[in-house]
């Protein structure tokens, strides 16, 4: 399974905003953004305007970086959503929000959408009863999402928990903190991904 493995703060560094990578570190004042808010390296501090390619660039580094997805998984995610019917950029961050992973962090079984990935890829997620271990896996309206009974009473589950109920929950899901358990209420719309994605931007880089 393909994964990031460069320091995490870093990216959100480059970005230049909290891409909430690091769980609760993000919520706190060790925060990489909130004490060092510059690129990393050691012309960090330099400031370059970007144009054209270099916006469009950025955008989809940043989308990727968020959901944790590689250039050729991300890739094959915009050539499906080009190919349905609709506005691609918004049937691309759907097809994002409707990852199992995604979906696991959104309820709030996790800190992070990588321990999500990792919660899911170790067979602890149940979707319908049923065991899924695919991090890419589609979710559809009407579908239950679930932990195994020993991993909803680990200690890091439970601490994810407690945070995600400052956060709140997606207005696409439905979730029950005490059964751990959440239903996928309908598909996702565009206004209800508050993430700052310039989705455009990304249409705009690949179809050239």
């Amino acid at each position: 399974m393909a994964r990031i493995r460069s320091t995490v703060c870093r990216l959100c560094r480059r970005e230049g905003m909290k891409l909430f990578l690091k769980g609760n570190r993000c919520f706190t004042e060790k925060c990489a953004v909130e004490k060092r808010n510059f690129p990393p390296g050691q012309h960090g501090k330099r400031r370059v305007k970007l144009q054209g390619y270099g916006v469009q660039l950025r955008e989809k580094q940043k989308v990727k970086r968020v959901y944790g997805v590689l250039e050729n998984q991300f890739r094959l995610t915009f050539q499906e959503a080009s190919r349905r019917k609709g506005v691609t950029g918004e049937i691309l961050l759907q097809s994002l929000e409707r990852r199992l992973d995604n979906v696991v962090y959104r309820l709030g079984f996790a800190a992070s959408r990588a321990q999500a990935r990792q919660l899911v890829a170790h067979g602890h997620v149940r979707v319908n009863g049923r065991k899924v271990d695919i991090p890419s896996f589609q979710v559809k309206p009407g579908q239950t999402i679930g932990l195994k009974d020993k991993t909803a009473k680990n200690a890091q589950v439970q601490a994810a928990m407690q945070q995600a109920r400052g956060r709140g929950v997606a207005p696409w899901l439905s979730a029950d903190p005490d059964a751990m358990k959440g239903t996928i209420s309908s598909l996702p719309r565009r206004e209800e991904i508050t993430l700052p994605i310039q989705e455009q931007l990304i249409v705009e880089l690949y179809s050239k």
